[in-house]
């Protein structure tokens, strides 16, 4: 009897060893297998306060999941189960069960990128954080003074005051989040800009820096060109010239301007207009660069009081009046000498 019993209790015993061994290796297979067959990879969105079950529910509807036990498993003993971050993950081919939740337990959330393009208005940038379904619309109707007001600015005038870069986010970041990055880089990019500044420029100011970078920035898309273009500003605010810029005069035509510029408009006064009016324009027009910052407080010395268009991007910097006629005769009338 006893000999019977012992030998239930092996026979027990190596089924168990058996069935473990075949759940272990299955285990081990599982473990080391891709979430999916497919070449694409796959987002998963895990929304906050998600637990291992909401997450292994989610990949079964998709299609990436088999044998779920395992999963709820495995965070359990590795710990993962209660270190679930909320976020966007990218699953890219070949990505394991347990890579994935070492990645949600970790935080490694899919970083997008939002560039503010140098040139860019305020008008925009607002337009380009709208469209862009990954941001969160807070802003929505909100007036620009509102804006401002919200970055601790509320008598600041929005223009210009963002720095053009490309910026990572995650997925649900807001619309004033990404403003208030580009605000304060934009204030620690002027602010280093004006310290390093050359003597004896015609400014008051580094606010006045930033409106006349802002000009440089629309003037000219040549880098070569952009001290250049600085000098000639400088030297004709040092001599009490009006500016005659036409990024200004199209900025202060707002919504009016169809994308011609005639003798009319140059005529009609507004602020900006810097054709009827002595100085520099009462604000920004634009979002400058980096590059356009150092060439305001830092012009290149010479004697160009005028410049031209070559239709091709770059100009032709004249020092007398004569020389510019020549070069708008023949590069915007298309007259030879």
């Amino acid at each position: 009897m006893i000999r019977q019993v012992i030998r239930g209790v092996l026979v027990v015993v190596a089924v168990a060893g058996f069935i473990g061994t075949l759940l272990a290796f299955d285990y081990r297979n599982w473990s080391q297998t891709a979430l999916h067959g497919a070449d694409t990879p796959h987002t998963l969105q895990v929304p906050s306060g998600s637990t291992v079950h909401d997450i292994q529910r989610q990949l079964e509807e998709d299609g990436l999941l088999d044998r779920p036990i395992y999963l709820r498993l495995h965070a359990r003993l590795s710990g993962h189960a209660q270190r679930l971050q909320s976020g966007e993950y990218r699953i890219p081919a070949g990505m394991t069960p347990p890579q994935l939740l070492e990645h949600i337990a970790r935080g490694r959330v899919v970083q997008h990128r939002f560039t503010i393009i140098e040139g860019w208005t305020f008008q925009q940038l607002r337009a380009a954080l709208e469209a862009n379904p990954r941001i969160l619309d807070t802003l929505g109707d909100k007036s620009d003074e509102a804006v401002m007001a919200e970055l601790g600015k509320p008598d600041q005038h929005p223009e210009g005051w963002f720095y053009p870069e490309t910026y990572n986010y995650t997925r649900g970041t807001s619309d004033m989040e990404l403003l208030k990055r580009a605000h304060r880089a934009m204030k620690r990019r002027l602010s280093a800009a004006w310290e390093a500044r050359s003597d004896d420029l015609p400014l008051a100011d580094a606010y006045e820096a930033l409106v006349l970078a802002s000009i440089i920035e629309r003037e000219t898309g040549a880098p070569e060109e952009r001290r250049k273009v600085a000098g000639v500003f400088t030297r004709r605010l040092q001599e009490g010239m009006r500016l005659q810029t036409d990024p200004t005069v199209i900025y202060g035509m707002g919504n009016d301007f169809d994308g011609r510029i005639r003798t009319q408009d140059l005529r009609t006064d507004t602020p900006y207009n810097t054709y009827t009016r002595h100085g520099l324009p009462p604000t920004p027009i634009a979002m400058p660069s980096g590059a356009s910052l150092r060439a305001a407080v830092d012009p290149e010395p010479g004697e160009a009081m005028y410049f031209v268009s070559r239709g091709d991007g770059t100009h032709v910097f004249s020092e007398t009046l004569d020389e510019h006629n020549r070069a708008v005769r023949r590069y915007i009338l298309g007259m030879e000498e």
